[in-house]
């Protein structure tokens, strides 16, 4: 099973016992996979979905709302006759004409809103509502990643109009949403981790929220792992480099006959270099006598690449 289709699971064993929400739900999942058209003279309120158990949860709302019976029947697809769905049909005149007044979907002088868009978010007046209806958004028109792979949740909508009414309700609970044009549809979307961990805590899917959670954390602690690793290699590979062009420094000297002529504090330096080619700045201060700091041992570093540089020499790398 899919993760979107573990976060679906879930989502359908939430049900709301107040009817201002089973509302809003329902006017959502309408919103998301419904179709209104018109066949042998009678309108038809179509809902189609791959989700046998979605399109049950669409038909329960019905009655639960407004005692409207309707079944859940199957549909091949048109092109991919393999494929079924779920199809919950309502013909019945006084069936579609109750649903459209109970969503509000029928404007103040009668006519029906053909995008069938909330009036006015009448049915989104309380928070609760407002987390009903993007749950039923999301089952109806959603789906989120495998978090172990990346991040990504959307809601598809038909047009502009319920792609912003979406993007209102999740910037409703600071959820900062885009919208996106594809394939004729407008995608309603959120990419950052910690964004997708709210909104599902907004529908209510607590334990999807958890897995998505524990996934972050390995994440994060493989990502910080390889930080500092990568730190660690780059400090390594830069003290190797710099040790490396200290010695070279310290032959040129050696073989131009001016290093014993030197201060006995660059004398020392050069011979513990040389003695301890992989040894940290601060691990030759200690082999120093009397001891020296990092700052000690830099300056009498830097003072020998000063002086072979006077003398016209240029390390390798």
């Amino acid at each position: 099973m899919s993760f979107s289709s573990e976060v679906k699971k879930e989502l359908l064993a939430k049900k709301d016992q107040a009817r201002h929400c089973q509302l809003a739900e329902l006017a959502a999942m309408l919103g998301g996979a419904g179709k209104l058209h018109r066949q042998g003279g009678r309108m038809h309120v179509a809902f189609i979905t791959e989700n046998e158990h979605v399109a049950s949860r669409y038909a329960d709302l019905l009655e639960q709302t407004g005692e409207i019976k309707a079944s859940v029947t199957q549909a091949h697809h048109i092109q991919q006759k393999n494929k079924i769905s779920y199809l919950v049909d309502l013909s019945h005149e006084e069936s579609v004409q109750k649903l459209f007044l109970m969503l509000k979907i029928i404007s103040r002088d009668g006519r029906i809103r053909e995008h069938m868009t909330l009036t006015d978010g009448q049915l989104l007046q309380k928070s609760c509502c407002k987390r009903a209806f993007l749950r039923g958004a999301f089952l109806a028109a959603g789906s989120i990643s495998n978090p172990k792979r990346s991040y990504h949740f959307e809601i598809v909508a038909s047009d502009i109009c319920k792609a912003q009414q979406l993007q209102e309700q999740l910037l409703s609970f600071a959820l900062e949403a885009k919208i996106v044009e594809r394939k004729n549809h407008q995608v309603v979307y959120l990419k950052e981790g910690s964004q997708i961990v709210d909104v599902l805590n907004v529908m209510g899917a607590h334990n999807a929220l958890m897995n998505l959670e524990n996934v972050r954390i390995i994440k994060e602690m493989r990502n910080d792992i390889n930080r500092r690793v990568n730190c660690e290699t780059a400090n390594i590979n830069k003290t190797v480099n710099a040790a490396y062009k200290q010695q070279e420094t310290i032959r040129f000297l050696q073989q131009e006959g001016i290093l014993w002529g030197l201060p006995q504090q660059l004398q020392e330096i050069a011979q513990l270099r040389m003695e301890y080619p992989e040894a940290t700045i601060q691990e030759l201060g200690v082999f120093c006598n009397p001891q020296v700091g990092k700052s000690g041992v830099n300056h009498r570093l830097r003072r020998l690449s000063e002086i072979a540089k006077q003398m016209g020499f240029e390390p390798n790398r």
